[in-house]
């Protein structure tokens, strides 16, 4: 019989300690170590770790030819746009989403839509096979030609890609799978460390695309132990308000396309629908001119988008004034107050600020600041903006509008899109006029403001 021994693993970073303490030696994360009992499996370990691929010589890395992977397209746009072309055979990629956003919704659609041309294998831990086929019933997806195995033994599960070898497999979820060579519940950091590393290792030996769909922790990030986003190719985030009808999936890893990649779905009652103009979403329609508003054209991977900013300045009734922000960073904002202060002159100490990015959207990138602190003081002074402005670039201490990257990619999507004027930073400003699309390329924060008391 197998040894048992008991370990305390931490659910961060997957380190192991013999004992309970209450900080994780490894990476130091606080009250994240839990008990498991695994055991000590003896004369198997050169064959559950067996090497990936044949041994080679020690050769240049200019000897070694670079081969184009081809790609098999799931079926689905804006899904393949975020996988950097579709799936590569071998790859393992983790979804992760909050409860009920989408994620087995889509995995069924798309395998529905490859399975005309080629076998899929659906392995369900968390639903019953008469689940799956109530829910395609209920999107109106013809499930005839999936695979379906309701299964969470990992050995049955791998036995069943051998046998079948299919061209895609989607595992729903990694959470659910247990080994029987261990002895903890499944869900423990173990049996998902354990799982996704012996499902990862046969989808490079058989070639077999497999992609596992991961539960979220309270704080939106994948559960289980970090190492686990080590030890897939991919690793992709589905975001969104439940009770909102549009979905974003965002690429954080992807070792065969890029990362910051954003695929836009909107929620129907025949499941999730590709947005082809994503931009129309993040852009409010207003009757009239409002003040507080202000478009900036962010990028997402190789896609601009056109996002609305929104900014309401009131009186503060209270000592210490409120500063908000929704879609954007908070302490970021309470720099660009600081330095609308310093170096235009306009003081909103006694003002409480709240900032919105409309539609859902968060954006990361500081080429935002510009169209924020528009926002802002548009609200502050009451005063609309010029319509079919549109402005990004980022602010620094001193006052300076610092160039964004790709800027030209922004300003034909928002030429495209019928905005007739841009504020951008200087080092941004097109070589080549762009029809119907007026250019005002500025080198500081007064200077901008300058601009606009002329429009």
């Amino acid at each position: 019989m197998a040894k048992v021994k008991t370990l305390f693993a931490c659910s961060e970073c997957g380190g192991v300690s013999p004992k309970w303490t209450g900080q994780c030696q490894h990476c130091h994360a606080w009250n994240t170590l839990e008990e498991s009992r695994d055991p000590v499996v003896t004369g198997q370990s050169e064959h559950r770790y067996a090497p990936l691929a044949t041994s080679s010589p020690v050769r240049s890395l200019s000897d070694v030819e670079a081969l184009e992977l081809p790609r098999i397209s799931t079926g689905i746009a804006e899904f393949d746009r975020v996988l950097g072309g579709g799936l590569v055979a071998g790859a393992v990629v983790l979804i992760g989403g909050d409860p009920g956003i989408g994620k087995s919704t889509l995995l069924l659609q798309a395998l529905v839509a490859m399975a005309g041309s080629q076998r899929v294998l659906y392995v369900t831990g968390e639903e019953s096979a008469e689940q799956v086929a109530l829910r395609a019933r209920r999107l109106g997806l013809p499930g005839a030609a999936v695979d379906l195995f309701a299964e969470i033994r990992l050995e049955a599960i791998q036995a069943a890609l051998l046998e079948q070898k299919p061209a895609v497999a989607v595992i729903d979820s990694i959470q659910t799978v247990y080994s029987s060579e261990l002895t903890s519940a499944p869900g423990s950091v173990s049996q998902v460390k354990e799982c996704a590393a012996q499902l990862t290792r046969l989808a490079k030996q058989a070639g077999i695309p497999i992609v596992m769909i991961g539960h979220v922790t309270k704080d939106g990030t994948l559960a289980g132990p970090r190492v686990l986003e080590h030890i897939v190719d991919t690793v992709l985030y589905f975001e969104g308000d439940t009770h909102s009808s549009f979905r974003l999936i965002r690429a954080f890893k992807n070792r065969f396309g890029a990362v910051n990649e954003l695929g836009v779905f909107a929620m129907t009652d025949r499941g999730l629908r590709g947005v082809s103009n994503p931009s129309a979403l993040f852009l409010s329609q207003h009757p009239n001119e409002v003040s507080g508003t202000c478009v900036m054209a962010t990028q997402e991977g190789t896609r601009p988008l056109l996002v609305e900013i929104q900014a309401l300045v009131d009186s503060a009734h209270v000592p210490n004034p409120r500063r908000l922000s929704v879609g954007l960073e908070g302490n970021r904002l309470a720099m660009l107050l600081a330095v609308l202060n310093r170096h235009a002159g306009v003081s909103t100490s006694d003002q409480d600020v709240f900032v919105n990015a409309v539609g859902g959207v968060r954006i990361t990138e500081p080429a935002a600041d510009l169209a924020v602190l528009l926002a802002i003081i548009s609200s502050l002074r009451d005063r609309p903006l010029p319509k079919g402005l549109i402005a990004f670039g980022e602010i620094g201490l001193a006052g300076e509008i610092r160039p964004a990257p790709r800027g030209q990619e922004r300003l034909r999507e928002a030429a495209k899109l019928g905005f007739s004027l841009a504020i951008i930073p200087k080092a941004n400003a097109p070589r080549q006029p762009i029809e119907g699309l007026e250019v005002i390329a500025v080198d500081r924060l007064q200077d901008a403001l300058d601009q606009l008391r002329q429009k």
